[in-house]
């Protein structure tokens, strides 16, 4: 009898290969964990040092209660306007009429447009006495005895308005996500069996959307919960405060007050840990949503042109209106309810332009957001690749998901902070560089880079690499000539996706800015405390410019659905 003997060497070169791995990766999530795990970490140390003196100092004040209700308040009912325009829009953008098909990009816009250069331009539109809308209400029968209003948009209701519509954007990528998935064979179905339109949205639509309902609430809920732009523009009027404009006060106030800062954001980091934890839950198994049939979405009682009204109706809501706030405080020399055509100026576009320290803070913008996304771009693919290709890999897949899923639950006000405490002191004393605001960047961009790589890999499945590998090309021969030419539609959408996020970032880079080394965000918010209006508005018009021709260049270059792939 022969006795057949199997040799190691392939489970040697098995266990080899998985140790170059380890040996590749393990840098990769070593540099991670230090930019995302570090601040957070010194932050609890320094709110847990000397007996937890920053809990007490924070939480043992008489209006804590009142910060904590405001800040549920806000993320609560953001959401609540968030989800029902976000979900309506999903629907409504299913059946425009074909020669409205262009509006489907309409509930995107907002994107585009600069948070703080949004909230700036309700302020004008709606401040109780010079806001341009309030002043037309007047006019009308109801309101003509007022001096002011009637309208606050500084009150905590109208923050949560704003909010919300700034929210709206977000939701509406999860549902028509979501929605595209669903074979039309169901909605066929309930159509013959009688059920009008709206009928289907609520028996069929929604109970199969409730993936994506469950995850875009999870995302909007902790982008609510860490609303930084609003409560401060508009809260300090009424005295409205959240935790994340604690944190900034603290940071501000002389001396500065880290513990306290660190202790303000806890809160968040606990509520953004159970919103995860939450969504998992209710989510369960999420095949029990999935539905099969060779046709894609599509309305069952035809087009409607009310659809289209919805969304152009949205468009005008929430950017249009505020875009012309700014626009006519730009072109006027004071902000004041009396318009005058003859007043109409472009001095402040020329101020813009003869100051440096404005033209600075334009290209210091650019220049980080494109190194951060640069950055981010490769690093997101590896992880995207080690959660795809690796499961050999357990433990080091684990913690690169983490790592990359933490700034997603955390707001940015906080990893802010958290640089600030860091990088103030050795071994890496970065403030007052753009090498700051690039790390920072960089830790926000992470989780956007590596999930939509990571969901372009998966949908890409692995037999176009086999084929590679057998016809005799090597692992960089076949990333560089199969992988990424096919990952090239979710590369540019990623790249639009974190340019248009980073050149108006705001609540981390006030955090890290020093009077040398400014942003277009934080320069604006200079002009707005100092009570140059004008200058805000110019300074809104010139953000949205730049983020739009950042959109332009990536549309020209990679199609013009980029947008549509976010």
């Amino acid at each position: 009898m022969t006795t057949i003997v199997s040799s190691p060497l392939p489970r040697l070169r098995g266990d080899a290969a998985t140790w170059r791995a380890r040996l590749t990766y393990a840098p990769l999530i070593l540099i991670l964990g230090y930019l995302v795990v570090v601040p957070l970490y010194r932050l609890q140390s320094l709110a847990f040092a000397d007996g937890a003196s920053g809990y007490r100092a924070q939480f043992g004040r008489d209006d804590i209660g009142e910060t904590l209700r405001t800040t549920l308040l806000l993320a609560v009912g953001s959401l609540a306007i968030a989800m029902v325009l976000g979900t309506v829009l999903a629907f409504a953008t299913s059946r425009l009429p074909r020669r409205f098909g262009f509006l489907r990009v309409v509930p995107l816009l907002p994107i585009v447009m600069p948070s703080v250069a949004n909230v700036a331009g309700w302020a004008f539109l709606l401040s109780p006495g010079p806001g341009y809308l309030n002043a037309m209400l007047r006019h009308l029968p109801w309101w003509q005895d007022l001096e002011s209003g009637p309208v606050n948009i500084y009150s905590t209701t109208w923050i949560i308005i704003i909010t919300g519509f700034g929210l709206t954007s977000f939701v509406y990528l999860f549902v028509s996500a979501g929605m595209q998935n669903i074979g039309s064979e169901h909605l066929e179905a309930a159509a013959i069996s009688g059920s009008s339109t709206i009928g289907v949205f609520f028996k069929v639509v929604l109970p199969l959307l409730r993936p994506s309902l469950v995850y875009g609430a999870g995302v909007a809920l902790l982008l609510g919960l860490g609303q930084f732009t609003g409560p401060l523009l508009l809260g300090q009027n009424e005295g409205v405060n959240v935790l994340t404009t604690e944190m900034y006060r603290r940071t501000s106030e002389s001396p500065t007050n880290f513990a306290a800062a660190a202790a303000a954001g806890s809160p968040l980091v606990i509520f953004g840990l159970l919103v995860i934890f939450a969504q998992r839950y209710l989510l369960g198994n999420q095949a029990r949503f999935v539905t099969h049939g060779g046709k894609s979405f599509a309305p069952t009682h035809g087009r409607s042109a009310w659809a289209a009204v919805a969304v152009a109706g949205y468009g005008l809501v929430a950017l249009v209106l505020p875009l012309i706030g700014v626009a006519l405080v730009s072109l006027s020399p004071f902000w004041s309810a009396n318009l005058s055509w003859g007043l109409f100026t472009l001095d402040n576009y020329r101020a813009l332009l003869e100051t440096p320290g404005i033209v600075e803070s334009v290209v210091t913008s650019v220049v980080t957001s494109l190194i951060a996304v640069a950055i981010c771009v490769p690093i997101g693919l590896g992880v995207a690749q080690l959660m795809v290709r690796r499961r050999d890999l357990p433990l080091v897949r684990l913690l690169g998901d983490l790592i990359t899923a933490l700034p997603l639950g955390i707001p940015a006000v906080i990893f802010g902070v958290g640089f600030l405490l860091t990088y103030t002191q050795p071994p890496f004393i970065l403030y007052g560089t753009k090498a700051i605001i690039v790390l920072v960047y960089v830790v926000l961009m992470i989780p956007f880079a590596t999930r939509m790589q990571l969901t372009a890999l998966v949908s890409l499945g692995t037999t176009y690499q086999e084929a590679s590998a057998v016809s005799g090309a090597g692992p960089v021969r076949t990333a560089l000539g199969v992988t990424l030419p096919m990952l090239k539609p979710a590369v540019l959408s990623s790249i639009a996706l974190m340019f248009i996020l980073l050149t108006h970032e705001f609540a981390a880079s006030i955090m890290v800015r020093s009077a040398t080394t400014q942003v277009m965000g934080t320069l604006l918010y200079d002009q707005w405390t100092n009570g140059s209006y004008p200058l805000v508005g110019a300074m809104a018009i010139l953000m949205s410019a730049v983020t739009g021709a950042g959109v332009a260049i990536a549309m020209l270059v990679g199609g013009r659905n980029v947008l549509d792939n976010l």
